[in-house]
C-alpha cells in the first residue's frame, strides 16, 4: 500500500496542511473538501487511487489542521480561500492537475479553472454544486441572511453549526446509517467546537452567495474550454439536489454523470464505488 504523509506548506505566512500519496510523476489529483469537513474526509479515497494518481488532498484556511487565522487578519471569503489553494499547488509545482470538488471544494476549485484553465486536466465533482437548479430549499435560511445580513439572519444560521446538523449532513439519505463511520463526523464537530469558528463559517454562510453569483463565469468555462467531467453524485443529498447535477451536461454534453444511493457525504459509503468510477474515468 502507497503509504500518506501529512505535510504542511508555508502560504502567505500560514500553515496549509495537506496529504500527500503516490508517486510525483503520475497525474495528479487534488482533492478538496467541505464544509464542515477537511481532508480526513479522504482517508479512505486516497488509498484506492494511490497507486496509479499522485494525490494531494489540502485543508482550507479555517479548517482541520490548517491555521485559523483570526478574522481581523484574515478574511474568510471564497476568493480567499481559492487564492491560498492556487498558492499551494505553485508552491508544490503542480502545473497540470484534475481536480476532486465536494461542496464548498466546487467554488474553490472552480475559481482556480476559471483563472488557469490551462492547468485543468479533469474536473472530478462529488455533490459540488455549479447550478441554481441544484440548490434544495435548505439554503433558504442562506438565502435570507444573503439578502438581509442582520443580526438575526445571522443567529438563525447557528444551528447549521451543531453537532446534531453534522451528523444529519452525513446521515440523511443513507440506507443503512451504520454504514458511517464515526469518525469523519467527530473530527468535523471537534473543528467546528474551536473557538472563534463559528464566526468563521457564519462568514462564509454570507459569502456564498458570491459563488452564486460567479455560476455564469463558471458555464461560460465549461463551455469554452469543455473540460473531462465526471459526476459522483450521492442522489438523496438533502443541499445539492441531483438536478445540479444534470446540470453539467447543458455545458459540457459529454459530461459522465453517475448516481449513488447516498446522501451528501457519499465517500462515507460508497468509497470503493466512486474510487472505482474515477479509475475508469481518468485513465
Amino acid at each position: 500500500m502507497t503509504p500518506v504523509e501529512y505535510r504542511t506548506a508555508d502560504i502567505a505566512g500560514r500553515k496549509i496542511f495537506y496529504r500527500e500519496s503516490g508517486r510525483a510523476d503520475a497525474p495528479t489529483l487534488l482533492l478538496l473538501h467541505g464544509f464542515p469537513s477537511a481532508s480526513h474526509m479522504f482517508r479512505d479515497l486516497i488509498p484506492l487511487l494511490a497507486d496509479r494518481f499522485h494525490l494531494v488532498a489540502p485543508d482550507l484556511p479555517g479548517f482541520g489542521q490548517s491555521d485559523m487565522p483570526p478574522r481581523n487578519e484574515f478574511s474568510y471569503t471564497f476568493e480567499n480561500l481559492a487564492e491560498s489553494v492556487g498558492r499551494l499547488t505553485e508552491v508544490l509545482g503542480l502545473a497540470r492537475f484534475a481536480i476532486y470538488i465536494f461542496d464548498y471544494g466546487a467554488p474553490v476549485g472552480l475559481r482556480l479553472a476559471v483563472k488557469h484553465p490551462e492547468r485543468i486536466t479533469a474536473i472530478v465533482s462529488q455533490n459540488g454544486n455549479a447550478y441554481e437548479e441544484g440548490l434544495s430549499e435548505a439554503w433558504n435560511p442562506i438565502r435570507a441572511y444573503w439578502q438581509k445580513p442582520s443580526p438575526a439572519n445571522r443567529a438563525a444560521l447557528r444551528s447549521f453549526l451543531r453537532p446534531e446538523t453534522t451528523r444529519f449532513q452525513y446521515t440523511h439519505g443513507v440506507a443503512d446509517p451504520s454504514l458511517v463511520s464515526p469518525d469523519g463526523l467527530s473530527l468535523d464537530d471537534h473543528y467546528l467546537a474551536r473557538p472563534g469558528a463559528h464566526e468563521i463559517q457564519l462568514d462564509l454562510f454570507l459569502d456564498y452567495a458570491s459563488n452564486v453569483a460567479l455560476y455564469p463565469r463558471f458555464h461560460a468555462y465549461f463551455r469554452e474550454h469543455r473540460p473531462r467531467f465526471l459526476a459522483v453524485w450521492g442522489k438523496n443529498d438533502p443541499f445539492f439536489l441531483p438536478a445540479g447535477a444534470e446540470a453539467y451536461r447543458r455545458d459540457i454534453p459529454n459530461a459522465d454523470v453517475r448516481f449513488f444511493d447516498t446522501g451528501h457525504f457519499a465517500l462515507e459509503t460508497h468509497c470503493a464505488d466512486i474510487a472505482a468510477a474515477i479509475r475508469d474515468f481518468l485513465s
